[in-house]
């Protein structure tokens, strides 16, 4: 990765075989020759945040190693950073697509795909702050829909959406809790992996103004040996597939 150091480490799953990493050396790296990170907004701390493994996305990728695969099921990844998740369920046959809005993501993809010698696998650029086009909010829509940058872009609908610390600042337009309606299937599922963050309450509302249903799990773990502690919780919502309007 020109301008960029990078880091490689063998990473354990619970269920699949170990996955070998490329990320970040550490959350200093910042090179934008581009001025890629100026046009999309993202602030020279906030940049290589992508580029890390963080706890609670090794949480939803031991949790998604467990889930049977079930065949014409379609799964999203929202928000993947290094797509630790969708690595999982790609390696275990799933027909599972990881997005996000980091320009970096999709190269760090192909990257960590070579390293495990797996096949291509879906990526689209998911931006849940955009305002949605026509296309993507097309239920018949498959994987097909571009943006004005010619970028695919998340389009259609799954039936399990998943994602990771997700709610790190504060949502007042309901973005992400609307992405999430737009690309929901009826009776789908939508998990998020939460270490606790404030802004927990309101997208729990949020997402019930759209109909989902919300359970939560702890995911809380203490220190032990060389696995640090974790405080967190799984949400599993589930939507009804009526339309609210919102």
């Amino acid at each position: 990765m020109p301008g960029y150091q990078t880091k490689q480490e063998s990473i354990a799953v619970a269920g699949v075989d170990d996955l070998i990493i490329r990320s970040l050396l550490d959350l200093q790296q910042f090179s934008d020759p581009q001025g890629e990170a100026e046009r999309v907004g993202i602030s020279s701390a906030m940049w290589p945040l992508f580029g890390m493994l963080w706890p609670s996305g090794a949480h939803l990728a031991a949790r998604l190693a467990r889930r049977p695969v079930l065949d014409g099921e379609r799964i999203l990844e929202i928000g993947c950073g290094l797509a630790l998740a969708s690595l999982v369920g790609h390696r275990r046959g799933a027909d599972i697509t990881a997005s996000d809005c980091h320009p970096l993501t999709a190269a760090f993809l192909i990257e960590n795909l070579r390293l495990n010698h797996l096949p291509p696998m879906k990526y689209r650029h998911g931006n849940w702050s955009v305002p949605a086009t026509a296309d993507e909010s097309q239920v018949d829509a498959h994987d097909d829909a571009h943006d004005s940058a010619g970028r695919e872009i998340v389009s259609g609908r799954y039936d399990l959406i998943i994602g990771s610390d997700l709610l790190y600042e504060r949502d007042a337009n309901a973005a992400l809790a609307g992405f999430i309606g737009r690309h929901a299937a009826p009776a789908a599922e939508v998990w998020i992996v939460d270490p606790d963050r404030g802004n927990r309450a309101a997208f729990n509302r949020q997402m019930g103004e759209r109909g989902f249903f919300m359970r939560e799990e702890r995911l809380d773990r203490l220190a032990f040996d060389e696995t640090a502690a974790y405080k967190g919780r799984l949400l599993v919502y589930r939507w009804d597939g009526r339309d609210t309007g919102v």
